[in-house]
């Protein structure tokens, strides 16, 4: 059920940010500058960019961390999956992969 969940949450990851995202690629191009400038235009979009940067940060940690503590295979997928769309879909699709090591390592164990 928890599989289901997250592959869920890798759709709605993947689908919300790409409906902000295309239209401003669209109108704009890929104009990095604007972006950063739009990203921290007050206080409040800079709480949520620095907070987001953070986080990427804490989930490449835990990727790499968790990833070769369980021996989960291509950890590369996942660090692309968060430069491609985000954490909305790295870290769902991390915790998928994750509870599918940690399921076949319990149903070997027992």
């Amino acid at each position: 059920m928890l599989v289901i969940v997250y592959w869920a949450l890798c759709i709605v990851g993947t689908t919300l940010p790409y409906t902000q995202l295309i239209p401003f690629l669209l109108e704009h191009g890929f104009d990095s500058h604007l972006f950063l400038e739009q990203l921290f235009a007050n206080r409040i979009s800079s709480f949520f960019g620095v907070d987001l940067i953070v986080t990427s940060i804490v989930l490449w940690v835990f990727i790499l961390s968790e990833g070769k503590r369980l021996k989960i295979n291509h950890l590369w997928l996942y660090l692309v999956s968060h430069l491609l769309v985000g954490v909305s879909l790295a870290l769902p699709l991390f915790l998928l992969m994750r509870q599918r090591q940690l399921d076949a390592c319990n149903q070997v164990t027992i």
